[in-house]
């Protein structure tokens, strides 16, 4: 097995270094690893309380939440399950009883 990190892009295990880039023989794709593990971090989706976040997780809603268009607030503690995680603000969707598909901000929410 090789010491270094597999691509990114194709998961090639025979990546070789080259100057201060990494290379795939494969998909002849180059880049950084310092600057892979900051996109990584920047890619993360956090919880309320730092835990990270992945598709298919349940969470709580912490705070009650106003619905535009609904008769009622989502209540704190409602349980969703199946998240998908989206890129922009609201970066949590999902499908809630009684109410049908959301996005919610990740900042309202904690990992059950």
């Amino acid at each position: 097995m090789s010491e270094y990190p597999p691509c990114p892009k194709c998961n090639c295990e025979y990546t070789y270094p080259s100057d201060n880039l990494m290379i795939c023989p494969e998909c002849f794709h180059e880049w950084n690893p310092a600057d892979l593990s900051e996109e990584e971090l920047e890619a993360q989706v956090k919880d309320a309380n730092g835990n990270v976040l992945q598709n298919g997780d349940t969470i709580v809603i912490l705070k009650d939440l106003p619905v535009k268009g609904a008769p009622k607030d989502l209540k704190a503690g409602t349980k969703v399950k199946n998240i998908r995680l989206t890129d922009g603000d609201h970066n949590i969707d999902c499908k809630i009883d009684g109410f049908g598909s959301m996005a919610l901000k990740s900042e309202f929410v904690r990992k059950a």
